[in-house]
């Protein structure tokens, strides 16, 4: 009966390895290819007017090679700020406003340097919760460096100098 005990109390633990393995796989930013080659970022749940910076790994593009850019599109709410090489591919960080509630999908379009002709699409998803829903946890990947109170101070002071 001791031996059935402890298979039961292994079996258990590994349980709970397996649980929270999970629980680590949900809590980062998911970066996912799509059938037509462009990528998905999932960064989660974010709050109204809040900034974010998000930081999240494009495996190596092959079609793109080794030196990729942010091509520039006209886009107020999500700027590439920096393209890294890592040995899994590419670490790219970018700000996120989070300027209006529900489902947003914001996309940046990354090119190859050698040939502005090969380009592919990342979208960038996230769900933006209005200001009575609580502060989301953030995943890993995402971290909040402005809050409405920035955009507002900004802003009045961008009235005053007119």
């Amino acid at each position: 009966m001791a031996t059935t005990s402890k298979k039961k109390a292994a079996k258990a633990k590994s349980g709970g390895v397996h649980f929270e393995e999970k629980l680590n796989e949900v809590s980062v930013v998911k970066v996912l290819e799509e059938e037509d080659g462009n990528f998905l970022v999932k960064v989660g749940f974010l709050k109204i007017l809040h900034k974010y910076e998000i930081t999240f790994v494009l495996p190596t593009l092959k079609t793109l090679g080794n030196d990729i850019y942010a091509m520039s599109i006209p886009n107020l709410n999500l700027k590439v700020t920096d393209i890294t090489p890592v040995s899994e591919g590419h670490s790219i960080r970018c700000e996120y406003i989070a300027y209006k509630e529900g489902v947003q999908r914001e996309e940046m379009i990354m090119s190859s340097k050698t040939d502005d002709n090969l380009c592919m699409k990342v979208i960038v998803k996230a769900r933006v919760l209005d200001k009575h829903h609580g502060t989301p946890m953030l995943l890993e990947g995402v971290r909040c460096i402005g809050s409405e109170r920035d955009f507002n101070s900004e802003h009045s002071v961008e009235h005053e100098s007119d």
